[in-house]
């Protein structure tokens, strides 16, 4: 049977999601514990198939992945407890994974689901602590400090030139055999308020208590999919338009012009975090994935 794991990791310490030798990956945790809690020996080892992707550093949120197994194996592991195999699972799971790997549920995937293909699309956000403003060490890892005052205004000129359809070729790079050709649904940078959790009268017996995203400079941006770096290359030539070091004619000639070049590098990975994953209705699931594994072109 296929089941649903939806997760959340702090991506500080992993050398990204793919399993690699010899390297600490989310996927490789991810299976490692499943297949000692399933006690599979090493030639029958799980696959876990993951909605999208992290590179090193990055974390999650809303991560979603898949994984097949066998219903007498997965019945294996209820032992005592007075439950089903899925959430004698995910019981076992929560208590074998190191802390900086979170399962939020597990459950039966619905006819036709892959983590992968089924997506509809994908939320990621970034987020920035600039004019060199101390960053909350609480946040150190989620957030990337920069010295300059960011323009946000024409950070948001430049990233609606990135709604649509288009070859991202200038802040990507495909996978064999694939394209850099996406769909941008949304893209919006945007200066979060200082606002409080809990209202007081502003002196020291009424402390306003802030909420940790306030001050930052975040950015939003919502695809069908996204091509390797992408996402933080465009964060990078958005900032270098921000700071003025570069123009929106630059930016424009970039989306146009869809060719690799230093100054479209992937930016820090520590400020990425992979928000969401939509999904269609169970019924369009299978329609969707096939839909999916035909390579794009631009009219299409």
């Amino acid at each position: 049977m296929r089941l649903r794991i939806d997760c959340s990791y702090d991506g500080s310490m992993f050398h990204g999601w793919a399993r690699q030798p010899g390297l600490r990956t989310v996927q490789g945790e991810l299976e490692h514990a499943l297949s000692t809690i399933l006690r599979l020996p090493e030639d029958q080892s799980v696959h876990v198939t993951v909605a999208g992707r992290t590179d090193t550093g990055v974390h999650a949120l809303g991560q979603v992945c898949h994984v097949d197994v066998l219903p007498e194996i997965l019945d294996s592991c209820i032992g005592h407890m007075p439950t089903n195999g899925i959430e004698a699972l995910e019981r076992r799971l929560k208590h074998v994974l190191p802390a900086d790997i979170v399962i939020r549920s597990i459950s039966p995937a619905p006819e036709g689901f892959d983590a992968r293909f089924s997506a509809l699309e994908r939320t990621y956000v970034y987020r920035i602590c600039d004019a060199g403003k101390p960053v909350d060490p609480r946040m150190r890892g989620f957030v990337l400090a920069i010295p300059q005052l960011l323009d946000v205004e024409a950070m948001n000129e430049a990233a609606a030139l990135t709604v649509g359809l288009h070859d991202f070729g200038s802040f990507a790079t495909p996978n064999p055999g694939g394209t850099t050709i996406r769909e941008v649904k949304r893209a919006h940078w945007n200066r979060i308020p200082d606002f409080s959790l809990a209202q007081g009268d502003g002196t020291a017996a009424g402390y306003r208590v802030p909420a940790l995203e306030s001050g930052l400079v975040c950015f939003t941006i919502v695809a069908d999919a996204f091509a390797h770096n992408m996402v933080r290359s465009l964060v990078n030539a958005c900032v270098q338009v921000g700071n003025g070091k570069k123009s929106l004619d630059w930016f424009a000639r970039k989306m146009t012009e869809p060719v690799r070049e230093g100054s479209t590098g992937p930016i820090d990975a520590r400020g990425l975090t992979l928000e969401h994953v939509a999904y269609p209705p169970d019924d369009e699931l299978a329609a969707r994935a096939q839909a999916i594994r035909a390579k794009r072109t631009l009219e299409s």
